[in-house]
């Protein structure tokens, strides 16, 4: 394992434990308020489409931001986990229409939608234990993600890719809009805690930065690398 690796595995192990130790009722106050300051964000506020993943564990929660987003008539995509460890998407049909899936992980029943359909996300939501000054976000090391954020990076605006199909508003049909995101791709957020925010976490080339970050009390923005 490199120095860079072993850092990341260091690090993760006391973010964990940090995250282990969060009472459940602190837990839930602290979702409550992820979600109102990420409703805030221009960048979901004015998205059709929203990437995002359902919350398990002492995660940030996400599940009142999934419904909130869901009643906007936002599109909300969420992961489904493959054997490669790779991202296939569907769409969020509300808490009734998720499932267990391995590893503790709840995923959505519809339709999936192949793996570049999160290319046609005005906003993707990522998970993370950390993010530091220059947006650089640090995952759980299993690199669906970097998959996801390369995939990204690869050309922006799917214009109907993995079957997603147009549409007005989520509301009105059962599949996410086509429209492509900007040119330089979807608005990339990752959800975390206070005290998340670091001042540098390890960093490997394929580490690609967010946007911004959003925690229960700030919005953190980073400067385009």
């Amino acid at each position: 394992m490199g120095s860079d690796q072993a850092r990341k595995a260091a690090l993760r192990r006391t973010l964990l434990a940090a995250r282990a130790a969060v009472p459940p009722g602190e837990a839930e106050v602290a979702a409550r308020r992820l979600a109102r300051r990420a409703l805030e964000l221009p960048e979901l506020a004015g998205a059709r489409t929203v990437a995002a993943y359902v919350s398990v564990g002492r995660e940030p929660g996400t599940r009142e931001l999934l419904e909130a987003l869901r009643a906007r008539g936002t599109a909300v995509l969420l992961p489904v986990l493959l054997a490669d460890d790779d991202l296939d998407w569907a769409e969020y049909g509300g808490p009734g229409a998720l499932r267990p899936a391995g590893r503790g992980l709840l995923e959505p029943a519809g339709p999936r939608l192949g793996t570049e359909a999160v290319r046609a996300a005005d906003a993707v939501l990522l998970p993370g234990l950390a993010v530091d000054g220059r947006g650089l976000r640090l995952g759980r090391g299993g690199g669906s993600y970097d998959r996801v954020l390369a995939r990204l990076a690869g050309g922006a605006g799917g214009g109907g890719a993995g079957g997603v199909s147009p549409r007005r508003t989520g509301a009105e049909t059962g599949a996410p809009p086509a429209d492509a995101p900007s040119a330089a791709g979807p608005a990339l957020v990752v959800l975390l805690y206070d005290g998340e925010v670091l001042d540098h976490v390890p960093a490997e080339p394929h580490d690609r930065p967010v946007t911004a970050a959003v925690t229960p009390s700030a919005v953190h923005r980073f400067p385009p690398p």
